[in-house]
């Protein structure tokens, strides 16, 4: 049985004037239609009409949906997600699934059987036919070494790709290190994908933020529902519902998890105690840079050589956040250029200040998240 058409779907939403008129939008659902009608016009594994057919269906042809930031292309991904009526599909941010994939070659090599790839891939193919992933973006090299095979491998196997991301095919892992090992995914990418830019008129995702504030003086109540609105407009979750606000954990490598309390829609939230007062490092930040486009905090203190450890992590955190250009909300008990009044550190803590307040420019708030 078809699922309700997501063309129909992007029409609903058009007529309840929660979506603005965008050609690039509509071209996208015309292409996410032609890939459902597709795919639901094949039927189950197992059934007498594949045993009729006397072998497997053609796969079907998936999509690269890319453009910059804020124009639609998770949720054109979303409606296409919740509509596609079939029984075997995957939806999954890139960067948690190349996790997932990395996991599961560690225990194919720990079996000393040969190649870890193809059993990786007839997993994978096993579970969905269809697979979605949102912001496909390629920052190590790891990632670019086995990204050309593993492609390769899900659509022979039939798999349908569909994904996001922020960047042209041939902008992915710009003037990343040994790239040339990346350039057979990018003509895979072009080959056995279809490219649909969106790029359209609005800019929904900063549209959304509006003229909220970024930065809130001082830590307390009003600012926390500040921020708590903010949330909630960027993420479409009823405020009714705050109380069952889904939470995340992410690997953040080392086999160490990393508790986000409030996780949705790309966006997290966080208290400064959470983050910066716990023992934590580079890593645990550039996971939370990769994985979320916006970073919400609550509870920033004044800080100073009596909190230094807490500062230097901070440190380190709005580092990882500016690298991929992460939109960072915050309430404190001061200003930027007020957070580290006095003493040593004082000076090194500059830097901070400047991102900081560069983060607050409307010039920031309209990049794109992540690299490469």
């Amino acid at each position: 049985m078809s699922g309700r058409p997501v063309s129909e779907r992007y029409s609903a939403l058009l007529a309840a004037e929660e979506l603005k008129p965008d050609p690039d939008q509509a071209a996208a659902v015309q292409a996410l239609a032609r890939v459902q009608a597709a795919l639901e016009s094949i039927p189950p594994r197992g059934s007498t009409l594949w045993r009729f057919l006397g072998k497997k269906p053609e796969p079907v042809r998936g999509l690269y949906l890319w453009g910059g930031v804020g124009r639609g292309k998770s949720m054109m991904m979303d409606l296409f997600f919740e509509c596609v009526s079939i029984r075997r599909k995957r939806r999954a941010h890139f960067h948690e699934f190349m996790l997932d994939i990395h996991a599961r070659l560690k225990v194919e090599r720990a079996k000393e059987e040969g190649d870890p790839i193809p059993p990786v891939v007839g997993a994978l193919a096993d579970e969905a036919r269809l697979l979605c992933f949102d912001e496909m973006v390629v920052n190590n090299t790891a990632d670019a070494a086995i990204m050309s095979r593993l492609f390769a491998g899900l659509i022979a196997a039939g798999v349908t790709v569909v994904t996001t991301s922020n960047r042209h095919p041939d902008d992915l892992y710009k003037d990343g290190l040994n790239r040339q090992l990346f350039l057979p995914s990018i003509d895979l990418v072009k080959d056995k994908l279809d490219i649909v830019s969106l790029n359209g008129p609005v800019d929904y995702r900063r549209e959304r933020l509006g003229n909220a504030r970024t930065w809130l003086v001082p830590n307390g109540a009003e600012a926390t529902a500040s921020l708590s609105a903010t949330f909630f407009n960027l993420t479409d979750y009823p405020p009714e519902d705050r109380a069952n606000v889904p939470s995340e954990d992410i690997d953040v490598g080392g086999g160490r998890i990393l508790h986000v309390p409030k996780s949705l829609k790309g966006v997290a939230v966080f208290s400064f105690k959470r983050l910066c007062a716990d023992a934590r490092g580079a890593a645990d930040y550039l996971a939370i840079a990769r994985r979320f486009h916006t970073v919400i905090m609550v509870g920033i203190p004044v800080l100073g050589p009596h909190n230094r450890n807490e500062a230097a992590r901070f440190v380190t955190l709005i580092d990882a956040l500016y690298e991929y250009k992460v939109k960072f909300l915050a309430s404190a008990d001061a200003a930027p250029d007020e957070l580290y009044p006095e003493g040593d550190g004082r000076f090194e803590f500059d830097r901070t200040v400047s991102r900081l307040l560069e983060m607050q420019s409307e010039e920031y708030l309209a990049e794109g998240h992540g690299g490469g």
